[in-house]
């Protein structure tokens, strides 16, 4: 992995032992706010997708695997970038990559093609693991060693800020149109379902050129604004031994960002889906798609919460906890129907706002030099977002979505794990 976390300070880099640089913060924390609005689009491409192509969850559930198994796959390009050309320049290549993914969305519409969908979905997220791999060590230097989960937890909630707007303002552009079931479309030939197939991808155009825009917009700010190069963060690497591989902790830890990234996306990526059927809440997509920002707002609200409370709560251990009431949670959605299974999935959101932060944090406490390769091994893991989605999407083809929820609650069951023995170390 790419060790691209120490230096020794020199003239062009900056320290922040004793005070935060808030509008660096502030800067490098609107990144977090467009990865996660961004992000959680890929909800409502899924049930869009679904439809027009006449899919099942597995194979709507590429989506998701596509752009998180990008993670896995760039996460070491990444840190090569970083290590060559600097966190500021590398968060301006990686905005342009993603913008370069937004404007794909426009000839993979006039294609009506999934594969041409899904490669561009692999361009966004290949921008998007650039900025991963930069910001969250970037924003853990950007003040007193001693606040930098707090500083994470803040910026990540942004991100929840992001994914929880995401979901109604997608469904608003995407799922707004007027679409045909199964037994409509079965009446219609080959090129009438073509046509319709054109008309309804033709829908993620404008929105998805208008995100493009936006990012290169965004770039060019972030190529102007005046980043400090941080010490702890920037220049030549110094290696002074050991190994990854001898912390325990971070490889626990690798496994839990995976199980974690892998059950809040793939309780995400359904919940629309979730909620149309009849015996939950029976309600139309577009409509699924707005209370979808409930379980993402709930993660932006635990956050702030969150960061208050490990002021008197040891990390790991609100985290455990978290985790068990998250999986007891999932429990109850699976046992029960109508508004009570609806309301308890989507508080699984709160719970889930401290995790990846958390998981973070912990995972890279103690490992001096070798901070930002352990680092580096945190965002690969994400690639959980791609597996475990499939894995559920499978399982529902297979028994219902309505009980294929249990895979998250064994992701929690290990998160919970990782929480009260698993981050511990020497």
């Amino acid at each position: 992995m790419a060790n691209v976390g120490s230096s020794k300070s020199s003239d062009s880099t900056a320290s922040f032992e004793n005070k935060t640089n808030v509008p660096a913060l502030a800067m490098v924390t609107t990144l977090f706010f467009v990865w996660g609005f961004l992000t959680s689009l890929n909800d409502v491409l899924i049930p869009h997708f679904k439809n027009l192509f006449g899919l099942k969850y597995a194979g709507a559930s590429l989506v998701q695997t596509a752009f998180f198994a990008s993670y896995f796959v760039f996460s070491l390009p990444s840190g090569k970038l970083i290590e060559a050309i600097g966190y500021k320049k590398a968060m301006v290549a990686g905005l342009l990559v993603m913008a370069a993914g937004a404007f794909l969305f426009i000839p993979a519409a006039s294609a009506a093609s999934y594969p041409f969908f899904l490669a561009a979905l692999i361009v966004l997220a290949a921008g998007m693991t650039v900025l991963q791999v930069s910001a969250n060590p970037y924003v853990t230097a950007l003040g007193p060693e001693k606040t930098s989960s707090s500083r994470l937890n803040l910026a990540q909630a942004f991100n929840s800020l992001g994914t929880t707007v995401g979901p109604p303002l997608g469904g608003l552009l995407i799922l707004g149109a007027a679409t045909l079931g199964a037994a409509e479309l079965a009446k219609l030939t080959a090129a009438q379902v073509h046509d319709y197939q054109l008309q309804q991808a033709a829908v993620v155009k404008m929105p998805y050129l208008g995100f493009g825009l936006v990012l290169v917009v965004l770039a060019a700010i972030i190529a102007w604004f005046r980043l400090p190069k941080i010490g702890a963060v920037e220049g030549k690497i110094e290696r002074q031994g050991g190994s990854v591989w001898n912390y325990p902790h971070l490889l626990f830890g690798v496994a839990a960002i995976f199980v974690y990234v892998g059950a809040e996306v793939s309780i995400g990526s359904y919940l629309i889906n979730y909620f149309n059927l009849s015996d939950i809440a029976n309600l139309p997509l577009e409509q699924g798609a707005k209370l979808v920002s409930y379980y993402w707002g709930g993660a932006m609200v635990g956050r702030f919460i969150g960061s208050a409370l490990q002021q008197k709560i040891r990390p790991n251990t609100l985290l455990g906890i978290a985790a068990l009431v998250a999986g007891a949670l999932v429990c109850a959605s699976m046992l029960t129907f109508g508004h009570v299974a609806m309301w308890t999935i989507l508080a699984v959101g709160l719970f889930n706002s401290i995790m990846f932060p958390t998981i973070f944090a912990l995972s890279i406490e103690g490992l001096g030099p070798l901070t930002a390769e352990g680092s580096t091994m945190l965002v690969a893991a994400i690639v959980g977002g791609a597996i475990i989605p499939y894995a559920q999407g499978a399982l529902a083809d297979r028994i219902g979505l309505h009980h294929a929820f249990f895979l998250p609650v064994i992701c929690y069951l290990y998160i919970a794990f990782f929480g009260f023995r698993g981050s511990k170390h020497a």
